[in-house]
């Protein structure tokens, strides 16, 4: 079950939003953490950099859902510990479609308690910045900017 769950509805197919969305290196468009994402080599893997105020991190995520016009999600990890799940869903609705961004807490206690000082919490945060990438991601889809 998610930690947090927003959803937008956005006036345009849920194939274009999800092209959107699973353009991972465009996340820095949309994300008000997300500086810069760089793929892998085998396109399932990235490395996502990130930057609240002063404090600079990067992760790695790997892809692990991919359903065209449906769903993308991926995991997030730091070495071997996992840090979270992020998942978009795609749903058909009168005059576009609804778009769901949900975001999973998988940091062991522990962590969530060493970097509390740095990070903050991560659950307002996160639902804060979930918010700005859904109008962010909705504002760019109406506007019909072109994909890159």
């Amino acid at each position: 079950m998610p930690d947090l769950t927003e959803s937008i509805s956005v006036a345009a197919t849920p194939e274009s939003l999800y092209s959107l969305v699973s353009d991972l290196p465009r996340m820095r468009e949309w994300s008000p953490e997300c500086t810069r994402v760089t793929w892998t080599v085998d396109g399932e893997r990235f490395i996502g950099h990130n930057r609240l105020g002063v404090v600079r991190w990067f992760t790695f995520g790997r892809v692990v859902a991919a359903e065209p016009g449906r769903r993308f999600a991926f995991s997030i990890h730091f070495g071997p510990i996992p840090i979270s799940l992020w998942d978009y869903s795609f749903t058909p609705a009168d005059g576009g479609c609804e778009v769901t961004e949900s975001w999973t807490d998988h940091r062991p206690s522990l962590l969530r308690a060493l970097f509390r000082p740095f990070f903050g919490n991560r659950t307002p945060r996160n639902a804060d910045g979930i918010h700005v990438t859904l109008t962010r991601l909705k504002s760019t889809a109406e506007a019909g900017l072109p994909q890159e």
